[in-house]
C-alpha cells in the first residue's frame, strides 16, 4: 500500500514537472525508478559526500522530482551541489540538517511531495527561517526548494512581506568587504545572494546566503519588484 501512495505522490508532479521545463522522460520515469530504489532494502546505505554509483543516481532524480536539484543534475556524484539539495530536503522535512542520507531521509524521501508555498504567490519567493529553505515560486506552486543559511545568533533577518527593490549580478558589501553575486535587495542593506559557504545553520550577518550553484536561477527568475515573503 505504501508503495502505491509514493508512486500516486511520484506521478502527481509529472504535470508541474513538464510546466516548467523539465524533461517528460525525466519527470515520468524517474519517480518510477526513484522509488523502486528507495523501497528497496539495499537503497538504505547510508550516502554522504562523495558517493556515486546507482544508488546514489536514484537519491539524484528523486530530488529533482521534488524540486531540490534542477533536471540535468544526476550525475551519480555526491558533490556540493547535492549536499545542499539534502540539507534543504532535511531542513523542509524537519530532520537533522547534516547532509548525509541515512534510515530517516530515505524514509522521507520515498513518501515526500513537492514543498508547498503557503502564500502561493504568482512569482517571487518565500522563505521559511526555521527551515532555512527557499522556495522559488511561479503561479502559486514550488518550482525549486534552495537551502539557505540566515542571520546566526546576535543577528537579525527581517520578517515579513518586501518587493525585490534592486537586482545586482556581482554587488559589492562595503561592510564586510566581500562580494554578494546574484543580489536581491528587498529591505534596507538585506539581500538574498550567492555565497561560497552555505553551512547548515545560520551563519550571515542577516543577509540571506544561497549557494553559488543555484543562485543564478533564483536571480534570473526573480525580477525587479517580485514579493519577498519571510516567515
Amino acid at each position: 500500500m505504501r508503495h502505491v501512495v509514493v508512486l500516486a505522490a511520484a506521478t502527481a508532479t509529472i504535470g508541474l514537472g513538464t510546466a516548467i521545463g523539465l524533461p517528460r522522460q525525466v519527470v515520468a520515469s524517474a519517480p518510477a525508478r526513484s522509488v523502486q530504489m528507495l523501497a528497496s532494502a539495499a537503497s538504505r546505505a547510508w550516502l554522504h559526500l562523495g558517493s556515486r554509483g546507482p544508488r546514489f543516481r536514484a537519491l539524484q532524480e528523486r530530488l529533482i522530482v521534488l524540486g531540490y536539484l534542477p533536471a540535468g543534475a544526476a550525475d551519480s556524484v555526491f558533490g556540493m551541489r547535492t549536499w545542499h539539495a539534502v540539507v534543504a530536503f532535511q531542513g523542509w522535512q524537519r530532520l537533522h540538517r547534516d547532509g548525509i542520507v541515512g534510515t530517516r531521509t530515505w524514509s522521507a524521501l520515498a513518501s515526500a511531495r513537492r514543498p508547498r508555498a503557503w502564500v502561493r504567490l504568482a512569482r517571487g519567493i518565500e522563505l521559511d527561517l526555521q527551515r532555512q529553505v527557499l522556495l522559488v515560486v511561479v503561479g502559486g506552486r514550488t518550482i525549486r526548494a534552495v537551502h539557505v543559511s540566515t542571520a546566526r545568533p546576535g543577528y537579525v533577518t527581517p520578517r515579513g512581506r518586501f518587493r525585490v527593490y534592486r537586482r545586482e549580478r556581482l554587488s559589492w558589501s562595503a561592510a564586510y568587504h566581500l562580494w554578494m553575486p546574484y543580489g536581491l535587495y528587498f529591505s534596507g542593506g538585506y539581500a538574498i545572494h550567492g555565497f561560497s559557504l552555505v553551512p547548515a545553520y545560520p551563519a550571515s550577518h542577516g543577509c540571506v546566503r544561497m549557494p553559488l550553484s543555484e543562485a543564478p536561477f533564483v536571480y534570473a527568475v526573480t525580477p525587479l519588484r517580485a514579493p519577498v515573503v519571510i516567515r
